[in-house]
């Protein structure tokens, strides 16, 4: 009899312990999709800002509706095909870069030659975005960026003047460099450093270097190094390599050098 109460406890436990599981399971998974708009809600929020905050509008007080609004009044997202440079004539919220990335015809993928960055794969499509003034002509653009750095893919945007050449702002929005070191490449006294440099020379090749210690005074085509984050300031400079060339944006940057932006 002491036997089989044993037996009799012990498979009560096991069940007590599976409808725990199970009730825990559920209430995870309804929370995690329940709270999935509310996170892509705030995702684009972020990427909003970002935008905002490297093209010069944003502001430490600015609420989220300050921002959509903001956003909504000044910045126009549009596709470009880095193939020919063509800014496309397509609807940008239906286009998924990370979608692309991952099917053969929407993207290619790069030998190593052709892949300073070290990004591997490349979308022939990518989302731009042309910041207008209060009189809505375009004054700038925002260009998406990204390569290794020592430890992680390093994201940015960065936003040229419209001579297609002249940097107006940089920001790096998502990292996973070495704090202190290769994650100074968010300080933002290292990053105004960049503003008025020019990412391309007269004859649209890729030419901003970063140094390795203090950029030559008055150099437009230099910045100063990261201390101590050597491999962290190469990757930002072999970043700029790839996607201010032809595999990149060059295309569509020498359009925008001959006027393109006018007629768009």
């Amino acid at each position: 009899m002491a036997e089989n109460k044993s037996n009799d406890s012990i498979g009560k436990t096991l069940l007590v312990v599976l409808v725990l599981c199970l009730v825990c399971s559920i209430v995870v998974a309804g929370s995690a999709v329940g709270l999935q708009p509310r996170q892509q809600e705030q995702r684009a929020l972020d990427k909003q800002r970002n935008i905002l905050a490297v093209a010069g509008l944003m502001h430490d007080k600015m609420s989220a509706d300050d921002v959509a609004e903001v956003f909504a009044s000044r910045v126009v997202p549009r596709l470009v095909d880095l193939k020919s440079g063509t800014v496309l004539d397509k609807d940008p919220t239906k286009f998924n870069q990370s979608q692309a990335l991952k099917d053969p015809a929407q993207s290619i993928e790069l030998t190593s030659s052709e892949d300073p960055a070290g990004i591997r794969r490349r979308s022939n499509v990518v989302e731009i975005y042309l910041i207008k003034d209060e009189q809505q002509k375009v004054q700038e653009m925002v260009l998406p960026v990204y390569g290794n750095g020592l430890w992680s893919m390093m994201y940015a945007f960065v936003a040229l003047d419209t001579d297609g050449r002249t940097i107006r702002g940089i920001t790096y929005y998502d990292q996973g460099e070495t704090p202190g070191l290769g994650g100074e490449i968010e300080n933002p006294n290292w990053r105004a450093q960049f503003v008025g440099k020019r990412v391309v020379d007269d004859n649209g090749k890729p030419a901003l270097r970063v140094m390795k210690g203090a950029a030559p005074q008055g150099d437009l085509y230099a910045v100063d190094g990261l201390s101590g984050a050597t491999l962290t300031s190469n990757g930002v400079q072999h970043s700029f390599e790839f996607w201010m060339g032809e595999l990149g944006f060059g295309p569509f940057l020498k359009q925008v050098r001959e006027g393109g932006l006018n007629h768009g």
